[in-house]
Formats: structure tokens, sequence, C-alpha cells
């Protein structure tokens, strides 16, 4: 008897230890869990921690409440000024509502792809190439809008969109190419252009101040002289102007004049 009512505990003891090794779940920090009994959902979303399910009854389903990174495969299109563009981006999205992640969509994860696949090959075919290029940010808030106004009934929020990179054509990158060489030599025109304004300008003025003084233009030839003179291995013919033979004889002291002889009486 004694053997028997043994026998039954460890029997017993055995049958608990099995049934909460198969009740016992943990649910991690990150995650949420989503109980289903027969195939309906019973009770709250389970938070993290340990908790209990019926074993061969329950089901419990864990999702991931941690923000998600996927990559949007390169899209190509063609846009409003019509070039052929691939473009990709970066999708980041977490799961908001685990219950509605689970039933009201196969795979959010799947669904949130395919989603941003095809917003991202609509914002290509209403953008002009500038868009894509400079003005990215307006863009990114607009892919954001498109993906997120579906995702909502899925549990899921779109945190951030990224467009990562523009692929462009050969032919399209050496025209961009030319066409920035050919700005870029537009402004240098008009720099120069400028410059030689002001310096003809200033040029003007000066050749009006030495025309007031012809000494100063006097100077100025002899400084050309002077500074042509200096080089090596050069001949300078200059024709001598009569003016500076004129200006350097009025330079030169005056020698005393002698008195007049006296007259002579007749």
């Amino acid at each position: 008897m004694l053997q028997e009512l043994l026998v039954a505990g460890v029997a017993v003891g055995s049958a608990c230890v099995v049934y909460v090794a198969a009740a016992a779940r943990v649910v991690k920090q990150y995650e949420r869990g989503v109980v289903f009994r027969l195939g309906r959902v019973v009770g709250e979303v389970r938070g993290p921690g340990f908790t209990t399910v019926v074993p061969f009854v329950d089901k419990l389903r864990k999702v991931n409440m941690q923000i998600v990174t996927m990559p949007v495969p390169a899209q190509e299109g063609i846009t409003r000024d019509n070039v052929t563009v691939r473009v990709d981006a970066v999708v980041y999205f977490k799961v908001v509502d685990a219950a509605d992640a689970i039933i009201k969509v196969e795979d959010y994860r799947f669904a949130v792809s395919q989603m941003a696949q095809t917003s991202l090959r609509s914002i290509i075919g209403k953008s002009d190439l500038d868009d894509l290029l400079s003005n990215r940010e307006k863009l990114n808030q607009g892919l954001e809008l498109m993906i997120d106004s579906p995702s909502i009934g899925w549990g899921v929020q779109i945190d951030r969109v990224e467009i990562k990179d523009v692929s462009l054509p050969e032919t399209m990158k050496r025209s961009m190419a030319r066409q920035a060489e050919a700005d870029r030599e537009r402004r240098a025109r008009i720099i120069n252009a400028d410059a030689e304004l002001q310096a003809s300008k200033k040029l003007a003025e000066a050749a009006e101040q030495m025309s007031e003084q012809p000494a100063a233009l006097q100077l100025r030839l002899l400084q050309t002289v002077v500074a042509v003179a200096a080089e090596k291995n050069s001949t300078l013919v200059l024709p001598f102007p009569v003016e500076l033979l004129r200006f350097l004889e009025r330079a030169q002291p005056q020698p005393p004049q002698p008195p007049p002889p006296p007259a002579v009486e007749q």
C-alpha cells in the first residue's frame, strides 16, 4: 500500500512538473505575447516576464517590438522630366500593436517591404531629377506618409524613411558633368569681365588724373623705361618724345645769363 502511494505521488509530481514545463513561457523585455486558444485570441497581450498558458490548448506567439531597419531594394523608374534612375531607400519601423500585427496581416515585414517598394516607384514618377538629388528631405517625408497610412491598420508605425542613393545612367552623368563645367566656365567669365570692367574704370580715372598733370605722365614713362631696362637679354627701342626733352630742359637749372654789353655812345 505504501509503495503504491509512493508510486502515485511520484507520478503526480512528474505530471505536475511536465504540466508546468509545458505551460511556462518567458517573454523578453522587447517582446509581447499574444495567446491563441483554439484559434481565438484570448486575454490581454502578455507583457515581459514569466507567464503561463494551457498546454496543448493555448499557443503563445511572440512579437518583437524593437525598431526594425529594412533596406528597400533599388527601384528603377522614370522621373517626371523623363530621366531613367535607380533609387534605393531604407525604412525604420516598429510594431505598436502586437495583436494587430499578427491578426490583420499575414507577414507584416513582407507587407511593409512591398508597400515601401511601390511607394518608392510612385515617388520617382512624381518627382523631377533635381528633387531626387537635392530635395530628399521632402521626398523622405512623402514616402513616410505613403507607407505609414496603410501600415497603421497592421499595428505597425513607420518611424523614418530615407532615400539612400540615386543612380543615373552614364550618359546622364556625362551630360551633367558637361553642364557643371559649362556653368563653372560661365561664372569664371563673369568674374573676369567684372574684374576687367573695374580695372578699366581705374585706368580711366588714372588717365584723367595724369592728363591734368603732364609731369606725372612723364614720370610714369620714366618708371616704365627703367623697369623694362632692368630685364636681362633684352633690347629696348623706344622713341624719345619731344615732351620729355622739354621736361628735362625745364628740370635742369639754367646758367646765369651774362649781362648785356654796355651801349656805345656815338
